[in-house]
């Protein structure tokens, strides 16, 4: 398989897993602010599965040890803010105008496509590059 569509894949697994936890969220969770703490949950979720999954098998990457690795997170999840907001911005867009779970997480959905989009030509050229000795 290609890498595009690897990678795609891994986007939707990441998706999933973050729509999954903000569901498993809501249910668990109804005080103040459930909707944000939520997309919190979901966010970091599919965040930690998406950094597996792209420095494993996307961009072949090693690090030399656990204080490389988490610095290697580190950017990633930087990286990743941009295209975090991107992905609140219409889920928080798409709840306010039709105010269903179901188009909630439609909008979540589409931010997360736009934004992994985004994250794959960030983390390419600023993420999982190899240093040159």
């Amino acid at each position: 398989m290609n890498k595009p569509l690897i990678y795609t894949m891994f986007a939707v697994i990441a998706t999933i897993a973050n729509i999954a936890s903000q569901d498993l969220t809501t249910r668990v969770y109804t005080g103040p602010y459930d909707l944000f703490v939520a997309i919190i949950v979901g966010t970091g979720v599919g965040l930690v599965i998406k950094y597996y999954l792209d420095k494993k098998y996307i961009f072949d990457f090693q690090t030399k040890n656990i204080k490389d690795d988490g610095k290697t997170f580190g950017l990633y999840s930087l990286m990743g803010l941009v295209t975090t907001f991107i992905f609140w911005g219409m889920e928080f867009t798409f709840d306010a105008i039709f105010q269903t779970k179901a188009m909630r997480y439609t909008g979540g959905v589409i931010g997360l496509a736009i934004g992994y989009y985004i994250k794959y030509q960030l983390d390419k050229r600023y993420v999982f590059v190899t240093k040159e000795a």
